[in-house]
């Protein structure tokens, strides 16, 4: 007897990204058993436009990724949720080997290994630091596709409403209920934010941040000191 494909809501917060969104939704738009949801935080360069092509369930909602990833969890309707930055674009079979893993009723949730779309060595440095911590301490990230099962992302409370860090508190509060899982294949996400803020910068300023996060500074306070420091 085939077992029952359950309906994946694929919710991706976007803000200003009409060059980059096509990359991430094209993929999406034919695979069977998918709900597409783009949620926009206020895009004023045709970022609407570009998502309506691909689905006609676009939404606006307050400006913040985490916001914009609750309320898209709200609109949905399946069984799993899945959240996709717009830079990013899942593995072939992706979205079918998520729900294989899934089928252990013990797995709340997981992510992807982390691919990012460059031949620098550096960047290429740091995805696999990202893969061996996720790997070893079950510490994914956002921009690796994390996903949920959706009654438990509601009784955990979603993402907590910060403007920093509401991935980390994620996994954090997953981890408290159930197992996450790291598949084995990789979504892809683009260099562009090391190749513009420079990619020693950026990755010393990110660890900070978290290292920050980890010694109790609130989020909110953290997303200050990262707009004068940008």
């Amino acid at each position: 007897m085939p077992v029952a494909r359950p309906l994946v809501s694929v919710i991706v917060p976007v803000l200003d990204e009409s060059a980059a969104l096509t990359v991430a939704l094209r993929p999406l738009v034919n695979e069977p058993g998918v709900e597409l949801i783009v949620v926009d935080g206020g895009s004023v360069d045709g970022t609407i436009a570009v998502a309506k092509q691909f689905t006609e369930k676009v939404f606006t909602g307050a400006r913040g990724r985490a916001n914009q990833m609750n309320f898209g969890a709200l609109q949905a309707r399946g069984d799993l949720l899945l959240f996709l930055h717009a830079d990013t674009s899942l593995p072939p079979g992706g979205l079918e080997r998520m729900r294989r893993a899934l089928r252990d009723e013990r797995i709340v949730g997981g992510a992807f290994r982390l691919r990012i779309d460059s031949a620098c060595r550096a960047l290429k440095l740091i995805a696999w630091g990202a893969n061996l911590r996720s790997r070893l301490f079950g510490l994914p990230y956002g921009d690796q596709a994390l996903f949920v099962r959706r009654p438990v992302f509601q009784a955990i409370g979603g993402f907590p409403p910060w403007p920093l860090m509401e991935d980390v508190e994620l996994v954090r509060r997953l981890k408290q209920v159930g197992r996450m899982v790291l598949l084995p294949e990789a979504v892809t996400t683009s260099a562009r934010r090391w190749e513009r803020e420079g990619v020693l910068w950026t990755t010393v300023r990110n660890s900070l941040l978290l290292l920050g996060f980890r010694l109790g500074f609130s989020p909110v306070w953290l997303s200050q000191w990262y707009r004068v420091v940008r």
